[in-house]
């Protein structure tokens, strides 16, 4: 029979949450910290659309870009529907730099 591991959960939290304080009010504290970007904002058709012309692309060449359906670019242009998640991050690269969608 495995052997159980007590734990201190209280204990734990209790110290996790003194130290966040503690960082909150800008006292030295041993602390990981990451920064976690905003996700990228909601583009209109006509940006979606820029972006594709951008690169003199179909709406083929450029659903196989970002890796999704031509279908889902279609809808996209049409404002059927929105990309989401990791298609707005492309998209938002790729709104900076359009070439960064050719580099494999």
């Amino acid at each position: 029979m495995a052997k159980r591991k007590k734990v201190k959960i209280f204990e734990e939290l209790k110290e996790s949450l003194e130290s966040a304080l503690a960082y909150e009010r800008g006292e030295k504290v041993n602390l990981r910290v990451t920064e976690i970007p905003a996700p990228p904002r909601r583009m209109t058709p006509q940006e979606i659309r820029q972006i594709r012309r951008s690169l003199n692309a179909s709406q083929a060449l450029f659903a196989s870009l970002l890796n999704v359906s031509p279908q889902a670019v279609r809808s996209w242009e049409q404002g059927l529907r929105r990309p989401h998640n990791a298609a707005l991050k492309l998209l938002a690269l790729a709104k900076k730099n359009p070439r960064l969608l050719l580099c494999a």
